[in-house]
């Protein structure tokens, strides 16, 4: 990895009008990201991370401040940064490899012949191993799978920086751990730049070299960037046994449910943040977490 400020978000704020008047969602949010890097963002619901994540993208443009791409602002959305959000999009009448490939040839149809479409269609399906089910449809797949194709979809456009907004959130759990391993296994290969919205405390640490955590809005902003200084590759059962693996874990715990005492002084839910907050699940709380791991 690089040490260059490749995607760099300055002073950014954005404001949306409302029926109540305007709403400032974010404001001073400034975060500097390295080539190859790994960035998991989190917080409590209406902080703002998708907001965030959708001004990168260039789905919403910043009211003041803004986004730099290797030197260039981001203004609109482009093949460059590709998102790959909860629910996977996929278009229902085409196959999985059909799916691929229209991405493909939407950002290289000029560029690759037809042979050369097919080879990369099925070089991004073998990535995510998705090869073995690249002509059935979507309605024929699980839920896990139909997540692969849209990762290799975003693969496939060759983006300088994959944008994952909760990418494995309706996933079980066991499908949701091989999604996350298969992610590092991408990423160790192709050294993506990748910035990933997430709820999960356990993704967030075993993915990321860094952990942006969000103060609460109106006007949210980061509060902490915690650096997970973990080996790479990593092993989610060696390293969930580690004092590190669970120093940085408590960190995080802690930063969130600091946020979440803090926010009972009076809170003022009004409609506007009603309104304009993206939807977002809850944080599952630490007794829950409990339940859940230790039965």
């Amino acid at each position: 990895m690089t040490t260059d400020n490749y995607l760099e978000l300055s002073q950014v704020a954005i404001t949306f009008p409302t029926p109540k008047g305007p709403f400032l969602a974010l404001q001073d949010v400034n975060l500097k990201i390295a080539k190859g890097e790994f960035i998991s963002v989190i917080g409590h619901s209406g902080c703002g991370k998708s907001t965030v994540l959708n001004i990168v993208a260039g789905l919403h443009q910043a009211t003041t401040g803004g986004v730099i791409l290797e030197g260039k602002e981001v203004t609109e959305p482009g093949p460059d940064r590709a998102v790959v959000f909860q629910n996977h999009s996929l278009l229902p009448w085409l196959t999985a490899y059909e799916n691929v490939e229209l991405a493909v040839k939407r950002v290289f149809g000029k560029k690759k012949s037809k042979q050369e479409i097919a080879q990369w269609v099925e070089h991004n399906l073998g990535l995510v191993h998705m090869e073995h089910a690249m002509h059935k449809r979507p309605h024929e797949i699980s839920g896990g799978m139909k997540q692969r194709v849209g990762i290799a979809r975003a693969l496939a456009m060759e983006p300088k920086v994959l944008l994952m907004d909760e990418p494995f959130g309706a996933l079980d759990a066991l499908t949701r751990a091989h999604m996350q391993d298969s992610l590092m296994e991408i990423q160790n290969r192709l050294n993506n730049t990748v910035i990933m919205v997430t709820h999960d405390v356990d993704e967030a640490v075993l993915l990321s070299d860094r952990i942006v955590m969000m103060n609460q809005g109106p006007g949210a902003t980061i509060g902490e960037i915690l650096k997970i200084d973990l080996p790479r590759p990593r092993d989610r059962v060696t390293l969930a046994e580690t004092p590190e693996y669970n120093h940085y874990r408590a960190a995080v715990l802690q930063f969130l449910y600091a946020k979440k005492h803090a926010s009972a002084k009076p809170a003022v839910k009004s409609e506007a943040v009603e309104e304009t907050a993206e939807p977002e699940p809850g944080l599952v709380s630490l007794e829950e977490h409990k339940k859940k791991k230790f039965g």
